[in-house]
């Protein structure tokens, strides 16, 4: 009984998985990251995809050959229509294959997520103008009236969707001079978070924070903002490649006649042991980009400081500085701070705390 039991347990638990599994990649379609967070049939799927397209563009081939040397029993009219129709089909058939060989095939051994993320927005961009001209080219014999056309359909696009216009060269400058990419943390206007898709018109977060948050948890909302917000806002990213990393602070409040030194020296010894050699590297790396700058006379340490302050509540604030990755900065910070208090606690005659001061 015990193990038919338990193995009804793990079917409702798979059937659960699934059912959540599929809830997740219908949540993830519709805010545009689908190929971002594939799940991993995805690969099989555009094989098949690849293959569909392949086997298209030889049938349209077939198709066009033999209404070109065939014996077909059509009109002039209609044989003309049934050409133009196989040949965009073949031309068509041809460029999705190799969008989707290009993007799933050759760019699968890319191991910058976000390079492989944008490179493949920007192929399928490429694409999808390259069908449409072809096919205007195809299906429109006098090219007169169709640059005519297209030149009044210009301006009247042109003013009812500037707002897009201008959210798709957004895009293409994220693309360029790339202040922020897939996977980073940034700060935009009042929206902070996690870049988790850049599409065309907008940018998803992946919110971190927020106003019922005072830590950098995930708050679990999603937000969207057009592109066209970075040619007007200042964009704080707190995962440049360069050094991906920012200085975080612990403040705690201490009495006047405590023992400074030795809580600047138990405080010291508690973040170097949960940062260990981890800063002093990074520092390094710091040091050398500042060397490119005309700020390149920073002093910069490369352990934790612990530094002192007068407060106007008449305790001594103690500042503790260190070196962190933006998100695993709250961990670091909990795990520093229970530390350290655990070992000021040992000397209570030494370090002398105010009740509810620590933040």
């Amino acid at each position: 009984m015990k193990k038919n039991n338990s193995a009804d347990k793990e079917t409702e638990l798979g059937s659960v998985d699934i059912a959540q599994q599929s809830a997740i990649h219908d949540a993830l379609r519709q805010i545009s990251t689908e190929q971002q967070f594939a799940p991993p049939e995805s690969t099989s799927i555009q094989r098949t995809w690849f293959w569909v397209y392949l086997v298209s563009a030889i049938s349209f081939f077939l198709l066009y050959q033999w209404l070109q040397h065939g014996s077909v029993a059509f009109s002039g009219r209609y044989l003309e229509q049934l050409n133009k129709f196989s040949l965009a089909g073949l031309l068509v058939s041809i460029m999705l294959a190799i969008g989707n060989f290009v993007t799933h095939y050759l760019m699968r051994s890319m191991s910058n997520v976000a390079s492989r993320f944008n490179l493949n927005r920007l192929i399928w961009l490429v694409v999808g103008f390259t069908i449409t001209i072809t096919l205007i080219s195809i299906l429109f014999v006098d090219w007169t009236t169709v640059l005519v056309s297209l030149g009044v359909l210009s301006v009247i696009f042109g003013l009812a969707l500037q707002s897009s216009l201008n959210n798709l060269f957004a895009w293409f400058y994220i693309l360029l001079r790339q202040p922020y990419r897939v996977g980073d943390r940034i700060r935009i206007n009042d929206a902070t978070g996690d870049v988790i898709d850049v599409g065309y018109l907008d940018t998803t977060l992946w919110e971190f924070g927020g106003q019922y948050l005072s830590t950098d948890h995930p708050s679990g909302r999603v937000i969207k903002f057009p592109n066209s917000l970075v040619l007007n806002e200042t964009v704080y990213n707190y995962s440049w490649p360069l050094f991906p990393y920012i200085w975080n602070e612990i403040h705690l409040y201490v009495a006047y006649d405590s023992d400074l030194d030795f809580v600047a020296e138990t405080l010291h010894d508690a973040a170097l042991r949960e940062i260990g050699e981890d800063m002093a590297r990074q520092v390094a790396v710091y040091r050398k980009l500042l060397a490119q700058t005309p700020v390149d006379e920073l002093e910069v340490n490369e352990e934790p400081v612990v530094l002192f302050r007068t407060h106007e509540n008449t305790w001594i604030e103690v500042i503790v500085r260190y070196l962190a990755h933006p998100k695993k900065s709250g961990q670091l910070k909990t795990r520093i701070l229970k530390r350290g208090l655990m070992e000021l606690n040992k000397q209570p005659d030494r370090v002398k705390f105010p009740r509810g001061d620590a933040r």
